[in-house]
């Protein structure tokens, strides 16, 4: 009903639509080096792949993006060096990270995967079928690169609560994100090795970047040990090998 829904009412909303594209605010991707390390002790490998929560919009660097503050919950908690590595670009969408970033993934057997994919899917109007099925792809393609690594996949978040959206195209885009996210849910948890990590929070403008898109840096942090947790109950149930 909800994707009936969306179809439905978007064709009123274009107009909206393309004004957000034209007028909204363009950040550049977190600065620093996209690969890293923190933490002393037993060393464990972190991959992290996707759109721009991966690039870090909205943090200046890296470190204190998401995959940067995975890594350091992660450390933190297992006592161990965690060496990361992030391959993120704004703007792309399932079909983008299937065909242009899971190829260039290096040759290292990664311990933990993260995956942030889903609202360039929402705004770019994948259909269920596409989204399903890409983002099946990518998880089999990640588990094939990294057989013992355990994956978690960040939720599509609450676009119903961005500031930067203006309404009717905010209460939409929610509707919309929702009902992927449902689909992710079931297509992660087929996986043994996988988890989705829902990305749930009160949609306060203080909780994002000035953009009003992305997140702050001090959502990262918070978005970060929410993922490490996963991987952790995750590891918990499955040892790495």
């Amino acid at each position: 009903m909800r994707n009936l829904l969306f179809w439905i009412a978007f064709p009123f909303l274009i107009p909206q639509a393309l004004y957000v594209r034209r007028n909204a605010p363009r950040f550049a991707p977190a600065g620093g080096p996209s690969e890293g390390s923190v933490g002393s002790g037993e060393q464990v490998h972190l991959l992290a792949i996707g759109d721009s929560i991966i690039a870090g919009v909205g943090a200046t660097e890296l470190c204190k993006a998401l995959v940067g503050q995975t890594a350091t919950a992660l450390a933190d908690s297992r006592n161990c060096r965690v060496s990361w590595r992030a391959f993120g670009v704004s703007g792309y969408d399932s079909a983008r990270v299937l065909e242009r970033i899971v190829p260039r993934l290096p040759d290292v057997a990664f311990d933990y995967i993260i995956v942030s994919v889903g609202v360039n899917d929402v705004t770019g109007l994948s259909t269920v079928r596409q989204w399903r099925r890409n983002l099946t792809r990518v998880l089999g393609t990640l588990q094939a690169h990294s057989p013992n690594a355990l994956v978690a996949v960040a939720g599509i978040p609450p676009l119903h609560g961005f500031p930067l959206l203006p309404q009717p195209l905010r209460a939409a885009f929610g509707m919309r994100g929702r009902a992927l996210d449902e689909v992710a849910k079931k297509v992660v948890n087929k996986g043994e090795n996988s988890l989705h990590v829902p990305l749930e929070f009160e949609p306060d403008p203080s909780k994002f970047a000035p953009d009003g898109y992305h997140p702050s840096e001090e959502s990262y942090t918070l978005f970060g040990r929410h993922m490490a947790e996963g991987l952790l109950a995750m590891e918990a149930k499955n040892p790495i090998a």
